[in-house]
């Protein structure tokens, strides 16, 4: 099984009053299996829609990485498809099912 690492790439704000309306991620999949360490990588952005005349409301200045996170995975990106996904894929390439090349 894969260890899974998620981090926010960057984040897009508005100047105005620093809410963040889009949030860059990557899910990272890392396993070492049979002396090979397999790693998968899965991108994505996700529309947030900041408010700042709400009670939650963080002020760019304070907002931390987990944060974003939490926002992203409320928003819709479900981390749990993301992880099954990336995982798929490592197994995949630890066990190929086509290969390319010429046969000369």
């Amino acid at each position: 099984m894969a260890t899974f690492t998620w981090n926010v790439a960057e984040c897009e704000r508005n100047l105005s009053d620093g809410g963040i309306f889009m949030a860059h991620w990557t899910c990272v999949g890392t396993e070492e299996s049979g002396g090979k360490t397999y790693t998968i990588n899965s991108y994505g952005a996700e529309g947030l829609t900041p408010d700042s005349t709400d009670s939650g409301f963080i002020a760019y200045d304070s907002v931390k990485e987990t944060d974003v996170l939490a926002w992203i995975w409320a928003a819709g990106v479900d981390k749990t498809v993301t992880e099954e996904s990336v995982q798929a894929q490592i197994d995949l390439a630890q066990t190929p099912t086509t290969s390319a090349g010429v046969p000369w």
